[in-house]
């Protein structure tokens, strides 16, 4: 059983890293991505995604499969399967809802309860000009949130919790809706933090300075930080440290030195 407290290493090329290991064999690599990173290839770059950075690091006539994946701003713990009948058993497995998923998320306000649950049915928001948005409505598709508060701290700008969720659903920005919806959206949320034109100005390349110090910090700050499940008569328990920059809004520091990657 691999543990849950292993430390990373850094895979690089030419001087670069590619992303932080958290497991390998010969049928499993497991990663920490970075914020910023999207999962799938959407220029010519391979660098630009994680699937061009697998292709790099596995070398040509190699395949691999992701095996779940997290939105652009979320980093934290995704899994790739390095032969077809690995990618088909966890495949299968993740669609049974067998896998148990913790985030570590850093919200706005003082969260009054030590623990809780949101239970509230998503669908799209028909009346946001943001597309890929959704909100909890009657007619949504059924969905429940676990969270515990494992922080609660103070600010410059403002009384902040972090928090331990477990979603028991999978619907698309969840844990990000549920959290807002309860009023307490996720630091750094560009599409449920309260301001959608924030979302709108960084997909048409206007988002300057002003409104990343709105948001406070350069990503949502939200990160997959254990996957455990049951595969091939072994219990698999992975478990990934969040970023510099999210422990350090956490901890008071000044945050001046992070950036964005490009």
């Amino acid at each position: 059983m691999p543990s849950p407290v292993a430390a990373e290493s850094s895979a690089c090329l030419a001087g670069r890293e590619l992303f932080r290991v958290v497991h390998e064999d010969d049928r499993l690599l497991v990663i920490n991505k970075r914020a910023g990173l999207v999962c799938h290839p959407t220029k010519t770059d391979e660098w630009s995604s994680l699937v061009g950075r697998l292709r790099l690091y596995l070398g040509a006539g190699t395949s691999s499969r992701l095996i779940n994946r997290l939105d652009r701003e979320t980093s934290g713990l995704v899994l790739a399967a390095k032969t077809t009948d690995a990618a088909g058993a966890l495949g299968k497995l993740w669609e049974s809802r067998a896998v148990r998923k913790a985030y570590l998320a850093i919200v706005h306000g003082t969260v009054a309860n030590d623990i809780g649950v949101v239970d509230a049915p998503l669908g799209k928001d028909d009346a946001s000009p943001v597309a890929i948005k959704d909100c909890v409505r009657a007619d949504g598709a059924a969905a429940r949130t676990e969270f515990r508060v494992r922080q609660r701290f103070r600010r410059a700008e403002g009384d902040f919790s972090v928090l331990e969720v477990v979603p028991l659903t999978g619907r698309k920005h969840q844990i990000r809706l549920h959290l807002a919806h309860i009023g307490h959206p996720v630091v750094g949320d560009k599409i449920y933090g309260g301001d959608e034109q924030l979302y709108l100005a960084l997909v048409e390349g206007r988002l300057g300075a002003e409104g990343m110090c709105r948001l406070l910090l350069p990503y949502q700050a939200l990160h997959a930080a254990r996957l455990e499940f049951e595969w091939d008569g072994t219990r698999w328990d992975f478990a990934a440290s969040p970023e510099d920059w999210f422990t350090a809004f956490a901890s008071g520091e000044d945050l001046a030195q992070f950036t964005p990657i490009a």
